[in-house]
């Protein structure tokens, strides 16, 4: 039985916002809000947005989870917005969005299983899509999302996912640093033994965000809602791989990609570290299947070993229950002729990502000093800094590590422009294709081998 639907205006501004302004000729509409991304895409506020957003949503803790998120922003002391969330409850959501079509920029964050099934639904409507991050976890939402892709291009809409990690200053370095000859040389291939990329990530299921501990939804920790770790987090190594070493360059995953192999393994939580996680005092009954001997088993962690137009590369995505200190952590190397470029974020640097230069022996400090001018005009205050190891560390100063929350507004930056130019990048659309590729071909190969 359908329940009860509810039409409600939540009006949580902390200052007035201007409306009607010829400039604000987007307005969002979020659906089905489930995972804090959603909320980070309106932590800042946009010019060309309007303040009105449309939330549809079967309603329950998810929703008012969103919504105390976005209260916190519009009630901050430093730069509050000024949002109103206009919500629709009940479960015909998604036929109401639809139906309604409130907004020309549909937001999507939660549930993965159905989030594929959304976005081709919102698209077949002519409304454009800004994704978070899986857009496909399985073989059959790949084959959907290519669909995807092919009614966006012939209705002349946008279908655009968050990468936020390509405004990590570090790997934004390690890529403008890599095609200096002088300093980086040209990028090894090496093997699957000892491959020419790798990029490792780990993230944390309790841990602070917003400046508060974050509340996980139940069906996050069943991978066939969420997705595996290596369908998931994966996406954004993935994306790096593409984004560093081939930039701008289109990739065709039927010529340019050989998934060679993959696999993955479970992070178990107790039910104490489950209840402090969800605020649930026991697994409920669809989790059950995966719970061994009083743990859930959560099969977070994966690697995949592939071949990207002859480059080896390894990824792999781990997540712990609670970080060691400070939040999630991003380790990548890539090995050149003249120097490795190796970002580490451990103890030893406190937790904060740093990039170093490992020069090949025979390459002076003063050589790769004078080839790496060009990235000090461009990025002043960014020096190199000699170690006693013999590495080189890339000194970034604070100014440039905005963080990975600011990093969905800058995302969304972009997405606005595209959105106003009414294209992006010709090579966009087929690198997410072949990202999605690896990342469900490696899950396909995953189950083989379990």
């Amino acid at each position: 039985m359908n329940k009860a639907t509810i039409i409600s205006a939540v009006v949580l501004t902390a200052v007035s916002c201007s409306r009607g302004s010829n400039d604000q000729n987007v307005t969002l509409i979020t659906l089905d809000p489930g995972h804090f991304h959603a909320a980070l895409v309106q932590k800042t506020q946009y010019a060309q947005v309007s303040p009105d957003v449309y939330v549809y949503s079967p309603g329950g803790p998810d929703l008012e989870e969103h919504l105390a998120k976005i209260k916190a922003y519009n009630t901050r002391e430093e730069n509050p917005t000024c949002w109103n969330e206009v919500i629709y409850q009940g479960d015909d959501f998604l036929d109401r969005m639809i139906q309604e079509k409130k907004g020309n920029v549909m937001v999507t964050a939660g549930n993965n299983a159905k989030k594929t099934e959304y976005i081709k639904k919102t698209l077949d409507a002519g409304i454009n899509v800004l994704a978070d991050k899986p857009m496909a976890i399985n073989a059959d939402n790949f084959r959907l999302l290519e669909e995807c892709f092919e009614i966006a291009d012939r209705k002349g809409i946008l279908l655009y996912d968050i990468m936020t990690e390509r405004f990590e200053i570090t790997s934004m370095l390690q890529k403008e640093i890599a095609e200096i000859p002088g300093i980086f040389g040209e990028q090894i291939q090496g093997t699957p033994d000892n491959p020419g990329v790798t990029m490792e990530s780990v993230h944390c299921f309790y841990k602070n965000v917003s400046g508060k501990a974050l509340t996980r939804p139940a069906w996050f920790y069943d991978v066939t809602q969420q997705g595996e770790g290596i369908a998931d987090v994966m996406v954004h190594l993935v994306d790096l791989v593409q984004w560093e070493c081939f930039p701008e360059q289109a990739i065709d995953y039927k010529t340019d990609v050989i998934v060679t192999s993959a696999s993955h393994w479970s992070t178990n939580l107790t039910p104490e570290e489950f209840k402090k996680s969800t605020g649930l005092d026991e697994f409920p009954e669809f989790l059950q299947k995966n719970v061994r001997n009083g743990v859930l088993e959560v099969f977070a962690n994966g690697e995949i070993n592939y071949c990207l137009r002859g480059v080896c590369a390894k990824v792999r995505a781990l997540w712990d229950y609670e970080p060691a200190s400070g939040g999630d952590t991003h380790f990548a190397v890539r090995r050149g002729t003249r120097a490795n470029l190796t970002i580490c974020q451990t103890e030893a640097e406190n937790f904060v990502p740093e990039l170093y230069i490992e020069p090949a022996e025979g390459c002076s400090f003063s050589a790769v000093a004078k080839a790496f001018e060009p990235i000090a005009a461009k990025y002043p205050g960014v020096e190199l800094c000699q170690q006693e190891d013999g590495r080189i560390l890339v000194s970034i100063p604070k100014s440039y590590r905005n963080g990975h929350e600011a990093h969905f507004g800058q995302v969304t930056g972009n997405f606005l422009e595209y959105l106003a130019n009414g294209n992006m990048p010709e090579w966009e659309v087929p690198c997410m294709i072949a990202k999605y590729y690896v990342t469900t071909r490696g899950w396909e190969l995953a189950q083989q081998n379990r």
